[in-house]
């Protein structure tokens, strides 16, 4: 297989080695591109899953592998029926190692470490990225640093805790944590593992194209969540390629989704682009990205599938994630079920009564300390969310004796930076629910007559539930 890495743009064409993201020439994101073997001298061998295709992605040499793809296509019967089509699947990634669909990226950039001889890799996230990189080079005994954002799920931070990688929280969302990540690759010499600037997660993302052929026949709608715009232009290139090796006659519509609080590729594809006091915002963090680097991916899949692209709203997300665990026993993070909300969205005009649909599920609810949080029977107010809890525990710790921001960290068990802490800290102070004051050269907080009258709410609140 003769490889080169091509602008989508210019067409200009790279060497595939040192990997890089952008054209030299105009900037456009680079892809691997080749020339493809003829369909009668394909041998997909072994079970269904990632290392199944190997003949059709850029060739390693050492596999590393935790079992990673042959996820399910589950035929979603009882919600096809809610939402009104004859045929609807899920594409459940949330089954591979780690929870999570970028298993298949994790997988194949270690691997491809491994033939460089890296020993260390960088990866900017803001989670499953981050959470599956720590497994698979913990599998092979590398190092895994891990650059992660402010706001980011507990649960995927756990993960990467626990897979002993190296985290350095940059940037308030993941678009700053990148650059950082750009930068220490260069500075260091540390193989660049994150999902933006390495082309080779493209080619792994693509095998869920692969697997949804071969598991049932190529869909007339394929509906997934945007981030920074890689993941649709994954799944679209891997039908492109099944149509050119005459392996499915037909190619989907490709649906991109992201939230009306976060949508930036929707308004460059709809000429609407936000001020420059733009403030992206969604609790379905998988896809917080204010400024994706590879929209012009997402664009691309779109307009040559004849696709569209909108939004949905944060309570249509979660009202979707219930939806799809009551009637299916999916529980999907909520940037995953942003594609069942926008499916119901789009029943209404565009999708047929008897069109098929698969909608992608990249990752697992139990990741997402928000959704927890909301599903607590607890709380009947889910948008109470993991915010208000902290702070209740903050007044709670504070009501019993003054403390400062690195002992308030420990006593709420280290589940999040001391950054997080401050912030709320300085929440409640602006609220008139805490005061603070100086000691010993540290920064003490109280609890104010006004906070304890909140607490006490909060206490009674509880009570009655």
């Amino acid at each position: 297989m003769v490889l080169t890495l091509k602008c989508i743009h210019c067409s200009s064409l790279f060497p595939v080695y040192p990997l890089q993201s952008n054209c030299e020439k105009c900037g456009g994101t680079l892809e691997f591109a080749a020339e493809l073997p003829e369909a009668k001298k394909l041998r997909f061998s072994g079970q269904l899953g990632f290392w199944r295709y190997r003949q059709l992605l850029p060739p390693v040499k050492y596999e590393v592998s935790l079992g990673e793809g042959g996820t399910p296509l589950h035929k979603a019967e009882r919600l096809a029926r809610t939402v009104g089509l004859k045929e609807l699947f899920l594409k459940d990634e949330t089954r591979n190692p780690t929870n999570s669909y970028r298993d298949r990226a994790a997988a194949f950039l270690t691997s491809n470490a491994i033939d460089q001889g890296f020993e260390t890799l960088v990866c900017a996230s803001n989670g499953n990225m981050g959470a599956s990189l720590a497994a698979y080079t913990a599998k092979a005994n590398l190092i895994c640093h891990v650059l992660v954002p402010k706001i980011v799920d507990v649960g995927k931070l756990a993960q990467m805790i626990a897979y002993d990688a190296v985290i350095e929280e940059s940037g308030n969302i993941v678009d700053e944590s990148i650059r950082k990540a750009s930068d220490l690759a260069k500075e260091t010499g540390w193989y660049q593992a994150t999902a933006e600037l390495n082309p080779l997660v493209v080619e792994a993302q693509k095998t869920i194209s692969y697997e949804i052929n071969e598991q049932s026949a190529t869909p007339n709608w394929v509906i997934v969540p945007m981030g920074s715009g890689g993941t649709i232009y994954s799944l679209w290139k891997g039908f492109k390629e099944l149509k050119e090796l005459g392996l499915t006659n037909s190619l989907p519509r490709m649906v991109g989704v992201q939230t009306e609080g976060c949508a930036p590729i929707v308004n460059q594809l709809k000429e609407n682009a936000p001020s420059k006091s733009f403030s992206p915002s969604t609790r379905a963090l998988a896809i917080l990205v204010g400024e994706p680097l590879q929209s012009d991916l997402a664009v691309k899949a779109i307009h040559e599938s004849n696709g569209l692209a909108l939004t949905v709203s944060d309570s249509e997300i979660l009202a979707s994630e219930l939806l799809v665990a009551k009637l299916e026993g999916v529980f999907a993070e909520p940037a995953s079920s942003a594609t069942v909300a926008a499916l119901q969205k789009l029943k209404e005009k565009q999708i047929s009564t008897h069109d098929s649909v698969v909608c992608l599920i990249t990752g697992s609810g139990l990741k997402s300390t928000d959704v927890l949080q909301a599903l607590n029977k607890k709380q009947k107010t889910a948008g109470l969310g993991l915010a208000v809890s902290t702070k209740q525990k903050i007044l709670k710790i504070l009501s019993e004796k003054d403390s400062y921001g690195y002992d308030l960290w420990k006593q709420l068990g280290q589940i999040m930076t001391r950054a997080a802490v401050y912030q709320h800290l300085n929440e409640l102070t602006d609220r008139g629910l805490v005061v603070s004051y100086e000691k010993d050269g540290k920064r003490f907080f109280r609890i104010a007559e006004r906070g304890r009258k909140v607490l006490a709410a909060f206490d009674e609140i509880q009570l009655l539930m």
